[in-house]
């Protein structure tokens, strides 16, 4: 085996493994955004304050430009608003309800290590 051949067949299993990791990396994506969004659903404040539910069903996920983005679709003004709290009129503030940042914490960590495992086996 010539020097040639070899240097050719090493960028070509790099290359193969690049397109392994991409395709796993989307895959664990994808995966990883669905649970954030049920589990968005399942925590998300549900009252008056957060339009009587439609605020907890309104999380979505969609992709663009190959990333993909957990988003509220009804009542994206809230989430802010829910997650830190905000100033009243007469001076006060309402309480925070965070329930986005535990959600992104936690899918932070799933995201990390279902990529290890898929990309180690």
């Amino acid at each position: 085996m010539n020097v040639d051949s070899l240097a050719k067949e090493i960028n070509r299993q790099l290359a193969l493994y690049a397109n392994f990791v991409e395709e796993e990396l989307d895959a664990v994506a994808e995966d990883v955004t669905s649970k954030a969004v049920t589990k968005l659903k399942q925590t998300s404040p549900v009252g008056d304050y957060a339009g009587g539910g439609q605020y907890a069903s309104g999380w979505k996920v969609k992709k663009q430009k190959g990333r993909y983005i957990v988003h509220n679709a009804t009542n994206y003004q809230l989430t802010h608003l829910l997650e830190k709290g905000h100033a009243t009129r007469d001076g006060g503030r309402t309480r925070a309800f965070p329930h986005i940042k535990p959600v992104e914490v936690e899918t932070n960590k799933d995201f990390e290590k279902e990529l290890i495992k898929r990309i180690s086996e």
